[in-house]
């Protein structure tokens, strides 16, 4: 075996195991450590995307808040179930220092009303093209609530094997119909790379039904996509009047954050500074 190798096999064990007993890391200043100015700390942006997108999504705005100044966490959804999703968001946000803005596309929208509930430290909720659930209501159900989604005549339902046993079924967008369905505004090779990098999301996430809703006690804003064939536009509308959300309302598709990042990101610093 090569030295470096051998060397590399030999400590690799060692360490792993004083990484378990260790206590949690914090994490590094340059992510999760909340940034100063004359008005004290600024608060982390952390981005939470919804289903048939990833977290590249939101690199538009990623770069514009870094050149604000604002640190941004933009973690990985599971999109494998609501309770389950929001538990790990919860445990993203434990590990962030000070205050912090949260934000959530389409169903993640969902999981940042229960992950924020009970937490001092979110100062605002923003939904970008997004389900914003009371308790009791799926993500399922209120995109059937108004008439104007085509998903349904686009997603095609996958097996995964679950952890204990047996198999789930989750929905993935027909990749010739992608651009047009989830993407009309982005250019056809930028929206074949998302059709290909998609998280599939699990059928039980979306007709979970929510808990405690955060945005009844933190302030919220709302980008209502008005092309939007995922969720109704007047889903969205409706759902952020109900919630009392600060409305923008921008002639975009439900890859918004992809299409428009500086409408997403005015959106995002009209909430951080209106909070501070």
């Amino acid at each position: 075996m090569h030295p470096t190798r051998r060397t590399l096999a030999l400590a690799l064990p060692a360490t792993l195991a004083s990484l378990m007993g260790a206590a949690p890391a914090r994490p590094a200043s340059g992510l999760a450590a909340a940034g100063t100015d004359r008005h004290g700390p600024k608060p982390t942006v952390v981005l939470v995307h919804g289903a048939f997108a990833d977290a590249s999504s939101w690199s538009g705005t990623i770069r514009r808040l870094q050149r604000a100044g604002y640190p941004v966490l933009a973690p990985a959804n599971p999109l494998r179930g609501l309770t389950a999703d929001t538990a790990y968001l919860r445990s993203v946000l434990a590990a962030v220092d000070g205050p912090v803005v949260l934000v959530g596309h389409s169903y993640g929208g969902a999981v940042i009303s229960g992950a924020a509930v009970g937490d001092s430290r979110v100062k605002a909720l923003v939904y970008i093209a997004a389900f914003t659930p009371d308790k009791g209501e799926s993500a399922a159900e209120l995109a059937a609530k108004f008439p104007g989604s085509t998903l349904g005549d686009t997603v095609n339902p996958w097996s995964y094997p679950l952890p204990g046993g047996g198999t789930g079924t989750e929905l993935v967008i027909e990749r010739a119909k992608f651009h047009r369905q989830f993407a009309a505004d982005v250019s056809t090779a930028d929206a074949a790379v998302m059709a290909a990098t998609q998280r599939p999301v699990a059928t039980a996430a979306l007709e979970e039904k929510a808990g405690e809703a955060a945005w009844k006690t933190i302030p919220s804003w709302a980008l209502i996509a008005t092309a939007d064939k995922n969720i109704p536009p007047a889903a969205e509308r409706w759902m952020a009047r109900r919630a009392g959300s600060h409305i923008t309302e921008v002639d975009a598709s439900h890859a918004v954050a992809v299409s428009r990042p500086a409408v997403v990101t005015d959106v995002i610093l009209d909430a951080a500074r209106a909070t501070r």
